[in-house]
């Protein structure tokens, strides 16, 4: 479980939230907090006051893989072979065992055809892909989202989610703009101006958003 307690973190203010594991989406307008919320528990960011609590264990003591909405953003290395190798690399795997784990984790997100590419040669989508490739390679506890789904298409997008299910990793935290994301995971976060208003099951928050611009018309009658 992944546990927040009196979080006052730049415009965010929970009191009390605990998020299951599964895929948890978050959604709410822009400027509400989502990306707040994502990186405190990526532990990219330290709190005026509060905890969070990742299965009993501080977010920096935790294994987090995160990937951020601006595709340049997610760059370390010239090569998609070593973007991908290097979460690998930092944990001295022998390169024989580091060649066969990119070369399946490639093929599964896709983008084995990349491994020969340099990264400032890929479109916004081909990054977003790699980064996420780099992010989820090691099966982190924890993998942290923003908006990553805003330069994939829906099919992208709806494959990702399969391959997100398979990966190994507990809980997977995603802010999206994209309703049809948000309803395919397990639980939901709503924030608006920093605070928590809705948190449960995608067909539970969205019956309680019905007739704002969140309530996603095409799902209607589905959920």
């Amino acid at each position: 479980m992944i546990t927040l307690h009196e979080i006052r973190c730049r415009s965010l203010s929970i009191d009390h939230l605990e998020i299951p594991p599964g895929i948890t989406s978050v959604i709410g307008p822009n400027g509400s907090g989502k990306t707040t919320l994502i990186r405190y528990c990526a532990g990219l960011l330290d709190p005026k006051d509060g905890t969070v609590l990742i299965d009993s264990k501080t977010p920096r003591q935790t294994d987090v893989g995160y990937v951020n909405e601006f595709p340049d953003r997610n760059i370390l290395f010239s090569t998609v072979n070593d973007e991908l190798a290097s979460p690998l690399r930092f944990r001295h795997l022998p390169c024989k065992e580091t060649e066969e784990i990119i070369i399946a984790r490639a093929g599964a997100l896709g983008v084995g055809h990349l491994l020969g590419r340099r990264m400032r040669n890929l479109s916004g989508g081909e990054k977003v892909l790699v980064a996420l490739a780099a992010a989820c390679i090691t099966k982190p506890t924890l993998l942290a989202l923003d908006e990553y789904d805003s330069h994939l298409d829906a099919a992208r997008c709806a494959a990702i989610d399969t391959i997100l299910r398979q990966s190994g990793t507990a809980y997977v935290l995603r802010c999206t703009q994209q309703m049809e994301t948000a309803a395919s995971g397990d639980y939901l976060l709503f924030i608006d101006h920093g605070r928590l208003v809705h948190a449960g099951s995608p067909s539970s928050v969205f019956a309680s958003l019905s007739g704002t611009p969140f309530y996603p018309l095409s799902l209607r009658g589905l959920l």
